[in-house]
């Protein structure tokens, strides 16, 4: 079991800076929680006080129902692989996964075996001769992979552990990553601020800003219901199409408008606004951009002024109002950059959000 609870967490450093606020998280056993947010955020920061690394100033760190704030890092059972690999250079790749197991007197023959078979999961039966500096990135991931794999802990760390790889290395490894994470009995925790590994690897993301959660949710919670505009705009990749519009009411249906445009709501949308009391008052409009479409008689229009190829699929990117639009299209789509298309959004799949505190409506 390996069930974390963080409880009115604070860390505040000496200059007076707190990089974590009041943060309170249940991870459940099992789960694989993955914390990301922008730089500077508290993501590294939270998971090193879950590492014993960094002390917490304020609250409590729980563990299967039992206080882990004075507990040293070494009796929490957790491993962690760094960005870095913190790899011991003068020792060899078969050392360096068996140090954890040599330091607690395992017998000789079951290192062996345990290195061995760990070494072929990782494919790295190759190379346990070598030593870190004749290794690749993506090896010397893996090695810092398996001397976490090795010591079983109830909980694995993992602090931006692909960042320095190349993007094919990133693809590989978070595969094997997630089939690790499939084949264990461990609690993971991981901290990115890549996006595709968020929404890829976690069973539920932690999104957080100055060292406070904007949301707790599973990838496709996150993507569909957004809590505030700031995850609307950080999760997704394009980020989502943000525009300031205003609810008004037109021959008695209610409308967005976003610049010239006059958008129709439907029904579901329109009653929630009325019950909120939004009509005539200003608010944002969300859009993901495959929610963006190409008509004839759209609502909106614009001058196509970058186009990205992307193999299955194009995007175009635009002004209006302002700001950046971006549109998904399918890959054999008849439209070029400095065109002017028409386009309008599928309003069953629009996001609106409170314009002074920034919440989802």
């Amino acid at each position: 079991m390996a069930e974390i609870q963080l409880k009115h967490t604070y860390k505040k450093f000496e200059d007076g800076v707190a990089a974590v606020k009041d943060l309170n998280l249940e991870i459940r056993d099992k789960e694989f929680v993955i914390f990301v947010g922008p730089s500077g955020c508290g993501k590294s920061t939270t998971l090193r006080m879950i590492a014993g690394l960094e002390t917490i100033s304020d609250g409590e760190f729980l563990m299967d129902g039992k206080r882990m704030n004075e507990v040293p890092s070494c009796d929490r059972d957790m491993a962690m692989v760094f960005q870095n690999y913190a790899l011991y250079p003068h020792m060899s790749v078969y050392d360096n996964i068996a140090y954890s197991m040599k330091l607690k007197k395992v017998p000789k023959a079951e290192i062996k075996q345990k290195v061995e078979s760990v070494a072929r999961k990782l494919g790295l039966s190759e190379v346990l001769d070598r030593r870190p500096k004749e290794l690749s990135g993506g090896q010397k991931q893996r090695v810092a992979m398996g001397r976490a794999i090795v010591r079983n802990p109830k909980v694995f760390l993992m602090d931006e552990p692909l960042s320095n790889l190349d993007a094919k290395l990133r693809n590989q490894m978070r595969a094997e990553i997630s089939a690790l994470y499939q084949e264990s009995d461990s609690t993971f925790i991981y901290v990115t601020h890549d996006q595709v590994e968020a929404m890829t690897l976690g069973t539920k993301i932690v999104v957080l800003k100055d060292g406070e959660i904007q949301q707790v949710a599973s990838p496709q919670e996150l993507y569909e219901h957004p809590n505030n505009l700031f995850v609307a705009g950080f999760i997704g990749m394009p980020p989502m199409n943000i525009f300031e519009g205003v609810c008004v009411p037109v021959n008695g249906v209610l409308h967005i408008k976003v610049g010239d445009a006059l958008l129709s709501l439907p029904d579901q949308a329109a009653e929630k606004l009325r019950k909120k009391d939004y009509i005539n008052q200003n608010l944002f409009i969300g859009v993901r951009a495959e929610d963006v479409k190409l008509a004839s008689d759209g609502e909106l229009e614009g001058q196509v002024e970058v186009y990205e190829m992307l193999g299955d699929c194009a995007y175009l990117y635009l002004t209006y109002t302002g700001k950046k639009l971006c549109v998904k299209v399918s890959a054999d789509t008849a439209v070029r950059r400095g065109e002017t298309i028409r386009l309008t959004f599928d309003m069953d799949k629009i996001h609106l959000f409170d314009q002074i505190r920034q919440t989802r409506i």
